[in-house]
């Protein structure tokens, strides 16, 4: 091992514990890889941001573009219109919402697909009267597997491409190269969702029909002044609590955070309690309790958040995402029912509740409330917040924003719709499907089927196809102007331009070569299928705990280098790269989707393996033997 290999190694190394780590973003973690490599010599100076000038890179952004614009339009609306059964059983409602966002997935961001689909999910969880995890799960994972069956499904299937394009005489692999393998993988996956994989799904919470429950939210209730509980013991509100399934966690009083506060402190007027409890009973904690929810607060008359200087306009407007119908229903009837009607708009029919996710790569994650302003820039009051796995204490309107968060919040409906459109959450209430401009929905999907089809013909190549489709979806404003580049993942492109040097220095140090060669040795023994099968668990296997693109920009040169040690076809290995990377279904962190139905969801970190675990199987049983028909050692 030379010295060049030694530091590639040092900052591949470094850079699979960051990602693992998670303390840092990933586009943060890549940069620093790149110019880790810089500093040690792997990478020329001048060649240090070829990577953002990629095709790969450039069609990932053209892609979530057109994503953008099929959901503004309306087509995904149509389309679950027609294609989902209205009074089906579980096993073909489940068949049929997999199968949809496994078909959204192969031709648009599989995140944008699954937001659109997660309202509809939670609707179909009601009318079947299940727990919305058994629905969100199998919805996540088929359109995780539609990600394997085109060329632009996901970014992994970009990289392979594009790294086998950068080699001598190899070309980019096809618009349905991957299809061979992924749409057979895609149909026997969802199959098995449809009929044993969603009963594998822990039922965490029953849900009723009185909306859409999370799991426990953290939220803050007021003592007033006069309160029945005023003068009280803790010990006394917590025994009711327990009567509800609901626990006091912390006391705030005067500012001052009080954790785990003795059982005989008095309770005073104007404390404010932190609780933690599912949306069901919160209304019946306000009631027993004589307790209220933290006070709305704007300027009366002045139709939004005092101050406001943003600009939110009416749902239903340019860019709204959203096709909900205001009324004085709100949201999500179910919530406004319960916790009434928010009191800084008694006679205010616009006014309501909701709930909503926040997006893997939502602009809100880690700020707070007070961070965005939320009550007097925005003239949205934070009422709870849902949130799996750890939590950290801190007052409500303080608490960092993590992905997956389900936010209870209360405010104007048109101003909680574009929120939740411009900043990255999914809304969870019911909503009718609707098309906001049907010229638009189909001019949105043609864009993008001519964007497809000219790729698939060899007309133009794919970055090229679908930045003219970009083009052409701005000049007919089937996305509004303004939102162009506010529809593309900016972390992922940075972190697709900063890795593909660091792939390409793995393969020009040898480090590539060396690490096969270890593997192959080790473990394969040898053997060509065996090296295949190991190739192919690493990259699930890591795929599992970083984000799907690092590890397949670290895992191609890895399978180049195996195949070309054997002496075998080098396009078998690359697919097999390509597959497991897309496959992560063991974690909540493997996968932007899964991480998006952890809050709704109701899952915790060990809830995923026991439906991933028997996936992960399922897709190394299909997916080998078709690989060695269509792409033969």
């Amino acid at each position: 091992m030379d010295h060049d290999q030694a530091a590639i190694l040092i900052v591949i190394a470094g850079t699979i514990g960051m990602f693992i780590w998670g303390r840092w973003r990933h586009d943060m973690v890549a940069v620093g890889a790149l110019l880790a490599c810089v500093v040690f010599g792997l990478v020329a100076p001048g060649e240090a941001f070829a990577g953002f000038g990629h095709p790969a890179v450039v069609t990932v952004a053209c892609v979530l573009v057109l994503s953008r614009a099929l959901q503004l339009s309306g087509a995904v609306d149509v389309l679950s219109r027609i294609v989902l059964p209205g009074d089906a059983k579980p096993t073909a409602s489940i068949a049929a919402l997999a199968a949809l966002g496994a078909v959204l997935s192969a031709f648009m961001n599989n995140v944008g697909a699954l937001a659109l689909l997660m309202p509809v999910a939670i609707q179909v969880a009601r009318r079947l009267d299940l727990p919305p995890g058994k629905i969100l799960m199998p919805l996540a994972f088929g359109s995780i597997l539609g990600g394997t069956m085109t060329l632009i499904g996901t970014p992994p299937n970009l990289i392979i491409s594009g790294f086998r394009a950068a080699k001598p005489d190899m070309s980019a692999f096809g618009m349905f190269d991957f299809s061979m393998v992924g749409l057979p993988l895609s149909a026997v996956g969802i199959v098995f969702i449809a009929l044993v994989g969603w009963r594998l799904v822990p039922a965490l919470k029953q849900a009723g029909t009185a909306g859409f429950e999370t799991s426990t939210y953290i939220t803050e209730l007021r003592v007033p002044a006069g309160s029945a509980v005023e003068g009280k013991q803790v010990r006394e509100v917590t025994d009711v609590l327990a009567d509800l399934d609901a626990q006091l966690l912390d006391l705030v009083r005067n500012d001052v955070y009080v954790r785990s506060p003795r059982p005989g402190k008095i309770l005073r007027g104007g404390d404010v309690l932190v609780l933690e409890a599912n949306a069901g009973v919160l209304a019946e904690v306000l009631s027993r309790l004589d307790l209220k929810l933290e006070e709305y607060k704007t300027q009366a008359g002045s139709g939004g958040p005092a101050g406001s200087d943003i600009g939110l306009k009416a749902a239903g407007g340019e860019g709204s995402g959203m096709t909900e119908n205001a009324g004085s229903s709100g949201p999500d009837a179910g919530l406004e029912e319960r916790f009434g009607k928010p009191e800084g708009f008694a006679h205010d029919t616009d006014a309501g509740l909701a709930e909503m996710a926040v997006l893997p790569e939502a602009r809100i994650v880690g700020s707070s409330a007070s961070d965005l302003l939320l009550r007097s820039r925005y003239g949205i009051n934070l009422l709870a917040v849902a949130r799996q796995g750890a939590f950290t204490v801190a007052r409500l309107r303080s608490l960092k924003f993590k992905p997956g968060d389900v936010l209870l919040v209360q405010g104007r409906l048109d101003v909680l719709n574009e929120f939740a459109n411009s900043f990255g959450c999914v809304p969870l209430a019911q909503r009718d499907l609707s098309i906001p401009d049907k010229r638009k929905a189909l001019l949105a999907a043609g864009i993008l089927a001519v964007s497809v089809v000219a790729t698939a013909l060899g007309l133009l190549s794919a970055a090229v196809s679908f930045a003219a489709g970009v083009l052409a979806s701005m000049a007919l404003r089937t996305v509004p102007l303004r939102t162009v580049y506010e529809a593309v993942d900016w972390p992922v492109v940075v972190l697709l331009g900063a890795l593909l040097p660091v792939a390409d220095a793995m393969q020009s140090t040898g480090t590539a070569d060396l690490l096969a060669r270890l593997l192959l040795e080790n473990l394969a023994q040898g053997n060509a299928f065996a090296g295949l099968v190991v190739v192919m668990v690493s990259t699930m296997l890591l795929t599992d705990f970083m984000n799907n693109t690092a590890t397949a920009a670290v895992m191609a040169p890895i399978g180049l280098g195996a195949a070309l040690r054997l002496g075998v076809n080098p396009d078998t290995f690359l697919m097999a790269v390509a597959i497991g990377a897309s496959c992560a279904f063991l974690t909540p962190i493997g996968h932007q989707n899964n991480t998006l139905i952890l809050g709704p969801g109701g899952f915790r970190f060990g809830d995923y393996w026991r439906m991933g675990l028997p996936m992960d199987i399922l897709v190394l049983t299909v997916s080998l033997p078709l690989l060695l028909f269509f792409w033969p050692l």
